[in-house]
């Protein structure tokens, strides 16, 4: 399985913020956001900055009750021509927080799963500013570049997202709509060595990087797969993706498992 180490993690995390900067800027902080429909490149650019320093808030208070995280949000500036260096300073701070010393402290992980809190708030940071940065990307109608290991590690914690112990609590529908009985998708990267086996069990999905005979198979590039499992990419409009076996497996899983909006 494709992984980063914590210090390309952080240098990706203020990496994608920047181009997702620079896209927004191009877009205009009124321009309509065509991944998220509901949203501008201003509401963006807001949940971004203030999700980062909330994140970095959690690590650098070593928070592990859920009843006292934070509670106040930082402020976006009010005007568009600061928020590159807002988000700038956002991004800093979260990697900041996730420094060497961090990695193993004390610090709640809502996915309760093996990964320590900041492990998870550190990839969750990485999907937030690469999947929004996409967004921003395409409100500008501007390409999104995505490095293959960062889609792959991307994919993992995703995968790792819609099997962890408390996602039912979370999206109990979409808990409930991707157990099955014994039904397998197989996702392969075709520039890195990422493959990703995915069963559906009565009991709810669960996921392995490895790769196995399944019943569907869906290979591509990493930024592809990635994309279309965040529904940022139509499967069916993706070009470089071949699909082998049962297509309405892999759609229904896609249909099924969208990250909650933000």
């Amino acid at each position: 399985m494709t992984e980063l180490n914590a210090e390309q993690t952080r240098r990706a995390i203020v990496d994608h913020t920047r181009r997702l900067a620079e896209s927004a800027a191009a877009a205009g902080p009124g321009a309509a956001v065509p991944t998220a429909p509901e949203w501008t490149i201003k509401d963006l650019v807001e949940h971004v900055g203030q999700t980062q320093n909330w994140v970095a808030e959690i690590i650098e208070r070593r928070i592990t009750d859920p009843t006292r995280l934070p509670t106040e949000v930082a402020a976006l500036p009010t005007d568009p021509g600061e928020w590159p260096a807002w988000l700038a300073a956002s991004a800093r701070r979260v990697a900041s927080a996730c420094s060497d010393d961090a990695l193993d402290a004390p610090v709640f992980n809502p996915a309760m799963d093996e990964r320590t809190g900041t492990q998870f708030w550190m990839s969750s940071s990485l999907n937030e500013a690469v999947v929004h940065g996409v967004d921003a990307a395409t409100a500008a109608g501007r390409p999104a570049d995505i490095e293959a290991d960062v889609a792959a590690a991307l994919i993992g914690n995703h995968l790792a997202m819609l099997t962890a112990p408390t996602w039912e609590m979370q999206r109990s529908e979409s808990a409930h709509a991707i157990r099955g009985t014994g039904q397998t998708l197989q996702w392969l990267a075709t520039d890195t060595a990422g493959a990703w086996f995915v069963e559906r069990r009565p009991d709810g999905a669960t996921w392995q990087p490895k790769t196995q005979p399944a019943d569907v198979t869906v290979t591509g590039p990493a930024r592809s797969l990635l994309l279309t499992l965040t529904r940022r990419l139509p499967l069916t409009e993706a070009t470089d993706i071949t699909v082998d076996g049962e297509a309405v497996l892999a759609q229904h899983w896609i249909d099924h498992t969208a990250h909650v909006s933000g």
